[in-house]
């Protein structure tokens, strides 16, 4: 047998094990939702602006009811800022992970109604396979804990914040709308964001 031979049996070099796998690249949104994460307000405002017409779109089919979609929103954007942390790309794309808190708050929102409403929760409840755990969080405490979370911040704050990530009032329009310097309202926004943060994280 002659060298070129025998090269030619030598067995292929494995593959190695230990490389690690390759990082998820995540999507204009799920950069937003780690900047949010990180407590960038303006991700957060941003994050809102691009997806709050089909989010709140999504809480109104399921609700049929303007102001309870648009509460069903505001607590889900709350609930987004608080949980960013949690957001796991590997699973999905940060807006199928923003779907399903909008739409288990809307679905809560829901239950809340006479027992006539439960046959239309079943149907809508049933659609889906068995929540991960921050799912079965927003479906239980979640919603009483952001509730107390803004009824805990000053009125000032709480208002603001609503405006600001529900209505999609500017810090310029807020500003005019309620009176007070634009670095007032900016100062209201942040610190509230800071306090429902601290106030989900730690109870």
């Amino acid at each position: 047998m002659t060298a070129t031979d025998t090269s030619r049996t030598r067995p292929a070099e494995p593959l190695s094990a230990d490389r690690p796998p390759a990082p998820v690249r995540l999507d204009p949104l799920g950069e937003l939702l780690r900047a949010c994460a990180h407590g960038d307000e303006k991700a957060l405002a941003r994050l809102y602006r691009l997806t709050s017409p089909k989010l709140f779109a999504l809480a109104l089919s399921i609700l049929r009811r303007r102001p309870e979609a648009e509460e069903a929103l505001q607590e889900a954007f709350v609930s987004i800022w608080g949980n960013a942390h949690r957001f796991e790309p590997a699973r999905g794309s940060a807006m199928t992970w923003m779907v399903t808190i909008v739409r288990n708050r809307a679905l809560t929102s829901l239950r809340r109604r006479p027992p006539e409403a439960d046959a239309r929760v079943d149907q809508l409840s049933l659609r889906d396979d068995a929540p991960d755990p921050l799912e079965s969080a927003l479906r239980s405490s979640e919603g009483r804990r952001i509730m107390t979370c803004l009824e805990r911040l000053d009125a000032e704050q709480r208002r603001s914040i609503v405006l600001a990530y529900v209505h999609g009032f500017t810090h310029q329009e807020l500003s005019r709308r309620l009176g007070a310097p634009l670095g007032t309202v900016k100062s209201w926004i942040r610190r509230g964001l800071i306090s429902l943060r601290d106030c989900l994280d730690h109870g």
